[in-house]
């Protein structure tokens, strides 16, 4: 089994794209569409069938990062203005994206040009061991989504101990 995408809401959908495309560089699949509460189509009745009677409509748009993970956007009409981190809250809180550490001031620079934030320094995962160099940092997209920065593939980061 293999990741394919990540659904996000997102409060502004134009707003999202331009921040998931030019600060993080993901690419865009299908631009922002509206989908509307109804019965008569596939997609309509698959939409009610997940959000429920009564969503009346959203936005979405799909995007994919360099390797191939799908990033798929949603902007529903009845909706908060920012994600509020509930962090005893049960569910999946954040996602991570990998580059080189030497990309990682130049990429957080772009999150804060369009509107993200950072939530932390940069930190190493193993700052006694000169030979496992591992960076990473949390940051928040413009509605409080929050995702990580790893230098390293998940397995390398940790297959060993750390503190």
């Amino acid at each position: 089994m293999k990741m394919n995408h990540v659904g996000i809401m997102v409060g502004d959908m134009d707003k999202a794209v331009e921040f998931y495309t030019k600060a993080l560089g993901l690419r865009i699949v299908m631009n922002n569409t509206r989908v509307i509460e109804e019965r008569k189509s596939a997609i309509g009745r698959m939409c009610i069938a997940v959000f429920g009677e009564g969503f009346k409509s959203f936005n979405i748009a799909h995007l994919v990062t360099t390797d191939g993970i799908g990033v798929e956007l949603f902007e529903m009409v009845d909706r908060e203005d920012c994600h509020n981190v509930d962090f005893s809250r049960l569910g999946i809180f954040h996602f991570c994206l990998q580059l080189p550490k030497e990309q990682f001031e130049t990429a957080i620079k772009r999150v804060e040009e369009y509107g993200g934030k950072v939530r932390m320094d940069i930190h190493r995962y193993h700052p006694e061991d000169e030979l496992k160099q591992a960076q990473m940092v949390y940051l928040e997209d413009p509605f409080g989504n929050l995702f990580e920065f790893y230098s390293h593939s998940y397995e390398d980061t940790y297959a060993s101990d750390y503190e």
